[in-house]
């Protein structure tokens, strides 16, 4: 029996797939959990038009690629996502929120398996997404992930994380000093007292 998945099913086929299983586990499985849906003649029409008209939109040749390349590497992607304080985003940024706002800012489709995260984004801050455009094509597209309603710090505050490093163990021995000093005049009053 054909049926159309609704949903990625394991050992079966991804969301949108005609696939053809056995008519006892659509009917007592896939169906039931609203996994699939009977595979139509005009179901299986529309499947199709969506298929084409996506695929007028992904690269065929690699001079195609080379065009959609050139556009991705001059894109800024900026995602706006509630976080904490800490900056930990609430949620977390996947390949397909990356491919989704590729196609609503620029209307390139790219296939959320091409987009290389290894895992979601989960901090605010600045990323460079590797994205295989077509064989042999790879691009970087830049990526600002920003606290809702907040902006990002500049890069030159982001990039000197080593300068601020070794300022603060400066500042930390000056003030175990201080305290060392301290607590030597505190025995002092406390002996003078006696």
């Amino acid at each position: 029996m054909e049926v159309i998945l609704k949903q990625d099913v394991e050992k079966v086929g991804l969301k949108g797939e005609v696939v053809d299983v056995a008519r006892g586990y659509a009917r007592n499985f896939l169906l039931p959990r609203g996994l699939a849906e009977p595979a139509t003649p005009g179901r299986i029409a529309q499947i199709r038009a969506r298929d084409e008209q996506r695929a007028r939109h992904e690269a065929r040749s690699y001079d195609q690629a080379q065009e959609i390349a050139a556009v991705l590497n001059k894109t800024v992607l900026r995602f706006e996502v509630p976080a904490g304080p800490t900056g930990t985003l609430f949620g977390s940024v996947t390949p397909t929120d990356v491919a989704d706002e590729l196609w609503r800012a620029r209307k390139i489709r790219v296939d959320r398996r091409k987009i290389e995260l290894r895992e979601p984004i989960k901090r605010i801050g600045r990323y460079e997404i590797p994205i295989d455009v077509f064989e042999d094509v790879r691009v970087a597209v830049k990526t600002l992930v920003v606290p809702e309603g907040g902006e990002l710090p500049p890069e030159e505050e982001d990039v000197p994380e080593a300068t601020a490093d070794a300022v603060e163990p400066e500042v930390a021995s000056e003030a175990a000093a201080a305290a060392d000093a301290d607590a030597v005049a505190a025995v002092a009053g406390a002996d003078e007292a006696v």
